[in-house]
Formats: structure tokens, C-alpha cells, sequence
């Protein structure tokens, strides 16, 4: 990291480190949008004006603001003229439909609620008013903000350490919980993410993932520590979005296993030719990598890619980095940075529970009985994964406490066969879970997505294949089920792995 850049990474605000880096390089760009580019000087400028207007409808310091927007311009301008008047956002995946948006304005008692409108065929505003939404406004296109003259705001924020995000985990099974950060907390992962990519200000990022999830601040405190910018897609479908990345020569692109494999499928259909020129690096995290993704990523698109580790409690918890070893790069997830421990809690095999405590780790829960249950005695936040850090510093995650499949009194690792099963030429992606049995307590599961003109994978050809690479026979799957694709989110596409189970329990 630069020296300017580890100056930066002290601001105590996310304001403050926009005024800095306003005042640093005011005509750079940072956000560009198919024709359309935003300074480092008009982010600061625009996002004063709209805190005015937001200042004159009631928006006061500590209001809370729910916003589901998407990854637009306008959406960063309007999540930096909050953090300007020192209200507390609370940000909502576009995807999200009555449930879990009617959750979340319960839950936050957010008292004002920014919709894009119609968007995408579906009307959040009339979806806000049916949830009986207080403060609704739309905030989409360039002239879509609130508007005003800056000289009736208050000073800014002082302290990065009170909680001003409220963020929402994926609820899947259950109700979403409500995260909550600080600016500080948002700086110091955006902060690891920036150190481990060794990125400079010639370089053009991307964001191909929604804003409103925990990678937008830790994306936008990277472009701000540095000074470079980034594409933003409001739709990411590949090989559409193709053009842009090339238009605006990316550097570096990423998201998720899921995006890497996007790329690498296109790839696939013109062999020999880069499929993004400018390309030198893909980074993301959100989801296991198998080593075999890692090697094709490098071998066939001809850049590098570096992999982390993050969740919503914590956005950014280790780091792949570009001067790693490939056998680093293909089977860890990269190294923490100072100030972030992790503890394993070993359970004698060499693996245990992963948990944490540093500064970029979130306040808790808005539900107090949630945060006691997420920290131990010694203020470790409990997350579910299972891993183990080796020699040299780098974290190896086997899988989650819950894909630990328990068969005959034995414990085997969904990761560890789906890493294998990642191999096989006919296997697109591939996602193992554990079924409950009643002679083998659980049973290994296989659901598998193949790529197109794939001859069709049986129980036999698995295991054979498996046996041949190695796999303990007790590991193997005793069920294999083929599907056309696997259930994913809208987020960063994690594998909806609870719908395998319901599916074919």
C-alpha cells in the first residue's frame, strides 16, 4: 500500500476520506457508467447537495434510511450524501421482494425509503407503499436526487466508531439478520482489500455485483485509498456486459467462483483470444474456490487471480495477493492483514471453527440475543467455518460446520469433494450435501451442473472418477443428482445449498 494510501486508510469517516481524496485528486474519475463519469470532485460536490435536500426533507444526524437501489452513479452519490449527514443507512438488495424488504424496514424502523421506481419490470414503489413504508422517495436517474445548498448543513461526523449500517444477511432459511457496522469498521476492510491487491491509480476496476451489498463500501473505500476508477454494471449478465469491460479497458474484474467461471465459459468460445484485452487480474471472494478454477483462470484468460475471504459481519477477513505462491493462490485464501486475529477453535483434527476479532468486525446485531449468541468470552465473532491456518500465514477453509456431513459417526468435508468433483471435464459446478439417512445418519449427496454438450454424469462414473483421484471410500457420494443449474442468490451467486437439501432429501 502507498504511503498516501495508508494515510488515507486513518480517516475516521467515510466523509473524511472522500474530502481527502477530493482534495488529493479532484478531476479523476472514480464511477463510470456507460457514457457517463464522475469525478473524485463531483462525488464530493454531488454528495453535499444531496445531503442538503435530504437535510430539508428531516433527514438528521442518526435517521435511519433504508435504501433499495441499484448499482448506479446515483446510488453512491445518494449512500455518501448519508454518510455525510451522519444518518444511519440501512441498504436493501434490489432482488429482495416483500418479506425480507417489510423485515427490514420493521426491524431498522428506518423513517425514510429511497425505491428506484420500476424497476426491471417490477414497481418498488408501489411495493413500499403496500409494505406501508414511511418517507418513500424514488432515486434513480441523473436528476432523481434530493437537491439543495450545502451552506444549511450541519459539521459532519467526527467519530467513525458509532454504528450508522445497518447491513442484511441473505436469510435464506430464516429471517435476514441485521448487521451493523461503523465507517470504521466499512475503512478497515476496504483497507485489507486494497493492501493485498498491490492495485495503483492506473488501474479500472469493476463492480458487477449489487451496491447494496457489503462489497460496495469495501470496493469504494479501495477506489478512494488509491484514486482509480470503476465500471459499475446496473446488470451483469455475460456475454453482454463484454463491451463495457473492454470499452473502458478493466483491469481488474472479479466478484466470485461464480463470476470466475462466468468469465472462463466465455473464454471457452474463443480460445487463444484475450477476452478482455486490458485484463490483469480477477479478484473476489464470497464463496469456496476450487483449486482447479484457480489454475484454468490462469492457464486459459491469461491473468492472474487472488481470492479472500469476507461475510457481511465482516467484509473483507483475508486476501489473496498477486506476489502469493500458486500453490497459495489455489488452495488458501490469502493472508489476514495487521489487526485482524484469527482464532481456531481445533477440534483435534487440525481443523476448527474460524473466529475473529479486529477492527473491520461488525457491532453485533440489531437483535441484542443474536449478538450474544454470535461472540465468545473473549469478544470473538463465532462464524460458522471451518479451517486452519498454515505455516506461512494463509487461511485454509475446509467448508462450514454445517457441510460437515456426518455419516456412520465420521466426519467428511463438502468442500473437499467438491474441490475433486471440480476436475472432472463434465462437471460445470458442483455442490455436495449431506441427506439425512436412517441407516448412515447422513448420506453424501452430489447435485452437479454440467456445461452444455456434456455426456450425462451417473452415481458409477463419479465415484469411479473420485476413487481415481484419490477419495477415501467413505467419502464418496452414494447419490448423485444431475440438475440444469444449481439454485443460487442474487448477490455474489452462492449456491442456495438448503434448496438442494429440501429438494432431495
Amino acid at each position: 500500500m502507498t504511503d498516501t494510501a495508508h494515510a488515507l486508510g486513518a480517516a475516521r469517516t467515510l466523509w473524511e476520506l472522500v474530502e481527502l481524496r477530493a482534495d488529493l485528486t479532484p478531476d479523476r474519475p472514480v464511477l463510470l457508467q456507460q457514457d457517463r463519469v464522475l469525478t473524485f470532485g463531483e462525488l464530493r460536490e454531488r454528495a453535499e447537495r444531496c445531503a442538503a435536500g435530504l437535510y430539508g426533507a428531516g433527514v438528521r444526524p442518526g435517521t435511519v434510511v433504508a435504501w433499495q437501489l441499484p448499482t448506479r452513479i446515483e446510488t453512491a452519490v445518494l449512500s455518501f450524501a448519508l454518510a455525510r449527514l451522519g444518518a444511519v443507512q440501512s441498504p436493501v438488495i434490489p432482488f429482495y421482494r416483500d418479506r425480507e424488504v417489510g423485515f427490514a424496514l420493521r426491524e431498522s424502523k428506518a423513517e425514510f425509503f429511497a425505491v428506484p421506481g420500476v424497476w426491471r419490470g417490477f414497481d418498488h414503489t408501489e411495493m413500499a407503499r403496500r409494505l406501508g413504508a414511511r418517507g418513500v422517495f424514488e432515486a434513480y436517474g441523473p436528476e432523481s436526487l434530493p437537491d439543495g445548498d450545502p451552506a444549511v448543513l450541519p459539521p459532519p461526523p467526527a467519530s467513525g466508531e458509532d454504528v450508522r449500517w445497518i447491513y442484511w444477511t441473505s436469510g435464506t432459511t430464516s429471517d435476514p439478520k441485521g448487521v451493523l457496522h461503523t465507517d470504521r469498521s466499512l475503512i478497515a476492510g476496504g483497507s485489507c482489500l486494497a493492501h493485498a491487491l498491490h492495485l495503483t491509480e492506473d488501474d479500472i476496476g469493476s463492480m458487477a455485483f449489487p451496491y447494496a451489498h457489503i462489497a460496495g463500501p469495501d470496493y469504494t473505500v479501495m477506489l478512494l485509498l488509491y484514486g482509480f476508477p470503476a465500471v459499475m454494471f446496473e446488470q451483469f449478465a455475460l456475454p453482454e456486459a463484454l463491451a463495457e469491460y473492454r470499452r473502458h479497458g478493466v483491469t481488474v474484474a472479479g466478484g466470485s467462483t461464480a463470476f470466475y467461471s462466468m468469465f472462463l465459459a466465455e473464454q471457452r468460445k474463443q480460445p487463444g483470444e484475450k477476452l478482455i484485452p486490458t485484463l490483469r487480474l480477477l479478484a473476489g471472494g464470497g464463496a469456496p474456490k476450487p483449486p482447479e478454477v484457480y489454475h484454468a483462470v490462469v492457464r486459459e484468460m491469461g491473468c492472474q487471480l487472488t481470492h479472500g475471504y469476507g461475510m457481511t459481519e465482516v467484509p473483507m477477513i483475508t486476501m489473496g495477493s498477486p506476489d502469493d505462491t500458486t500453490e497459495n493462490l489455489a488452495t488458501t485464501e490469502g493472508r489476514p492483514p495487521a489487526g485482524m486475529e484469527i482464532r481456531i477453535a481445533d477440534d483435534g483434527s487440525g481443523n476448527g471453527e474460524v473466529r475473529l476479532r479486529g477492527e473491520a468486525v461488525c457491532q453485533g446485531y440489531l437483535d441484542p440475543a443474536q449478538t450474544a449468541a454470535a461472540f465468545d468470552e473473549d469478544g470473538f465473532l463465532i462464524t460458522g467455518d471451518v479451517g486452519h491456518v498454515t505455516a506461512s500465514g494463509h487461511l485454509v477453509l475446509t467448508g462450514r460446520i454445517k457441510d460437515i456431513i456426518i455419516r456412520k459417526g465420521e466426519n467428511i468435508s463438502a468442500k473437499e469433494i467438491e474441490d475433486l468433483l471440480h476436475r472432472h471435464p463434465a462437471v460445470g459446478d458442483a455442490a455436495v450435501v449431506g441427506l439425512p439417512d436412517p441407516d448412515r445418519g447422513e448420506r453424501v449427496c452430489a447435485v452437479i451442473e454440467q456445461p452444455p454438450g456434456a455426456d450425462p454424469l451417473t452415481l458409477a462414473a463419479v465415484t469411479e472418477f473420485l476413487r481415481g483421484e484419490g477419495l477415501s471410500v467413505h467419502k464418496l457420494p452414494e447419490q448423485v443428482e444431475v440438475v440444469d443449474a444449481l439454485p443460487r442468490n442474487e448477490t455474489l451467486r452462492k449456491v442456495l445449498k438448503y434448496k438442494l437439501r429440501e429438494k432431495f432429501a
